[in-house]
């Protein structure tokens, strides 16, 4: 059962309960712009991966600024997503199972539905659900770039998916998932760089196998926050898929950045409160592993280099403050930068949007639910 939210629309920051999930409003707007301003300059489609937010509201706010619609990776999230009124979804992701194919099917008959695969024996799963539910899905053949996650070899295995796939009036061969998931968290650019240059050549392969066998390939998809830039600038993709960049957690934060890269801010926040100042040198705040994912590290204090988050316990975080840090009170409460942005979405029930972060006149102006937390199917 989803909770109460954590605060009212107007209070100040010092009365949201915690913890809580923050949307930094104002940079939430800078960061969407941003990544619309520079998607429209390479000349190619936006489609947000929304896995990240998990929020029907924040997707409006993407396809408002020309997002073609948004990506996901479950079922649930999609159908969270369209029944919040999104009408264009690409489940980035293989589906297994009849009933959550089924679900699929019945999806595409409320909005444009794509889907990956990367073998024949999802084919004629996918057109029978398709058929008895009276709709189309568009299908991509994802391909390994270099991820070694799903994915077929790059070259003529594409070629003779897409041929059976074109053998079913219910289903449309729509293009390439060409994702390489791992060099989003290459630390230099150039490391990001050499892994989006071998991907290319994989794609050109397939492309070209593509072609030889008449077969059109409409769309080029993948990328992420951490190499949207190589592969909008790259004439193979047509079609982008960021999703962090719009909060902009810590681990991407370490990725160091090419002197023309784009620099998001930090837009996303877990508030918590000190609840013990019993040894001198630390504070204990109510956040811990029920209320951040540590999987990419631990989260930062936003604003105080000086103070170190440690020892997460279920419900506890420890903070240790440096020589000469000015000690924090019992009752005082600090922001947290988490270390990895979608699983930490993911425990919420609600964001709580502030407008004015960091000045005096911070105070709560949205309160939006999360509709597709949770959403593992």
């Amino acid at each position: 059962m989803p909770t109460l939210p954590p605060a009212k629309i107007g209070v100040p920051v010092s009365e949201i309960d915690t913890p809580a999930l923050i949307v930094d409003l104002d940079a939430l707007t800078r960061n969407l712009e941003m990544m619309a301003t520079l998607v429209r300059r390479f000349g190619v489609r936006l489609r947000p991966h929304a896995k990240t937010h998990k929020s029907p509201i924040i997707a409006a706010r993407q396809i408002a600024l020309g997002a073609v619609g948004v990506c996901c990776q479950k079922v649930s999230e999609a159908e969270a997503l369209i029944a919040g009124g999104v009408g264009d979804v690409l489940v980035s992701n293989e589906i297994v199972g009849a009933r959550k194919i089924a679900r699929l099917a019945h999806l595409a008959r409320q909005a444009r539905i794509g889907v990956c695969i990367d073998q024949a024996d999802a084919i004629p799963l996918l057109a029978d659900a398709a058929e008895r539910a009276g709709s189309q899905i568009d299908v991509l053949i994802e391909v390994d770039v270099g991820a070694r996650r799903c994915g077929v070899a790059p070259g003529r295995a594409a070629g003779q998916l897409a041929a059976q796939i074109g053998r079913s009036a219910h289903l449309r061969f729509a293009g390439l998932q060409a994702y390489h998931g791992a060099a989003q968290h290459f630390r230099s650019p150039d490391e990001r760089r050499s892994a989006i240059d071998a991907a290319k050549a994989g794609v050109i392969e397939t492309v070209r196998h593509l072609a030889d066998a008449g077969l059109a390939c409409e769309t080029i998809t993948g990328a992420g926050t951490g190499t949207f830039e190589i592969e909008g600038r790259s004439n193979i993709w047509n079609e982008v898929q960021p999703g962090s960049y719009v909060f902009m957690d810590r681990d991407y934060a370490k990725n160091t950045l090419a002197d023309s890269a784009a620099a998001f801010d930090h837009a996303l926040f877990v508030l918590a409160t000190v609840m013990s100042t019993a040894l001198p040198d630390q504070a204990v705040v109510d956040a811990g592993h029920k209320a951040l994912s540590n999987d990419s590290g631990f989260p930062a204090v936003w604003q105080r280099p000086d103070i170190g988050y440690h020892r997460p316990s279920d419900e506890h975080g420890v903070l240790t403050l440096a020589d000469g840090a000015p000690r924090l009170a019992w009752g005082e409460k600090v922001l947290l930068i988490p270390g990895h942005c979608d699983p930490t979405v993911n425990l919420y029930d609600w964001y709580v949007g502030v407008r004015g972060l960091g000045t005096p006149a911070a105070h709560v102006e949205a309160l939006w639910p999360i509709p597709a937390r949770g959403a593992v199917t």
